[in-house]
């Protein structure tokens, strides 16, 4: 069978190992701190590694109607899903590492945080459209919101994206390489979208 129309079976296969590829920086983050290799600041190691693999599958998951449009092969949509849920799952982490490893629940000190520093306050901006996009990625959902609801809300997965890359730029302060490859991938992504957007209303 061609990966054109793939079987169910098929597809299962695929999302199962797309399941366990997208644990991989977790498990290797575990190991790193069962073995004690975080280097001098661990804390600021994880907050690095859930924040990047967090940007990394929120890219990813935008990839999947260009990569649909580009092979013709509508099954990318079906892992969009899971790579978004994965986005926020390492959101989710980055935010918790920040919360109780870095600030200890010091709510005053955080409130400090959010409302002045620029990249903390994008941050946490982000991690709410993620949290209101997870919440609502079931089927139950959809039909609650209704078709044209759901795909409005699940637009903001776009400013999520640009939310996070402006906070990956920011929160870097010598080398920009990393940051801006995703603020060109996600540009790139963008152009992608509003062809389709245009293309659409012709």
């Amino acid at each position: 069978m061609s990966w054109k129309n793939p079987s169910s079976k098929r597809i299962a296969l695929l999302k199962v190992t797309l399941f366990t590829v997208a644990l991989l920086p977790l498990a290797k983050l575990g190991h790193a701190a069962y073995t004690d290799s975080l280097g001098a600041n661990p804390i600021e190691k994880i907050t690095h590694l859930t924040g990047y693999w967090a940007l990394t599958f929120l890219l990813i998951t935008l990839s999947a109607t260009p990569l649909r449009l580009l092979t013709g092969w509508s099954w990318w949509l079906r892992l969009r899903r899971m790579l978004g849920l994965f986005a926020f799952f390492y959101a989710l982490l980055h935010v918790l590492t920040y919360l109780v490893l870095d600030q200890f629940f010091d709510w005053p000190a955080i409130a400090e945080d959010v409302f002045k520093r620029p990249y903390i306050t994008v941050g946490f901006s982000v991690f709410l459209i993620l949290l209101a996009l997870a919440a609502t990625s079931t089927n139950a959902m959809v039909r609650r919101l209704g078709g044209k609801r759901w795909q409005s809300l699940h637009r903001w997965v776009y400013v999520a994206a640009c939310g996070g890359v402006a906070h990956f730029i920011w929160l870097v302060k010598k080398d920009l390489t990393r940051p801006l490859t995703f603020a060109a991938i996600l540009g790139l992504l963008l152009i992608v979208r509003l062809s389709r957007l245009l293309h659409s209303d012709k």
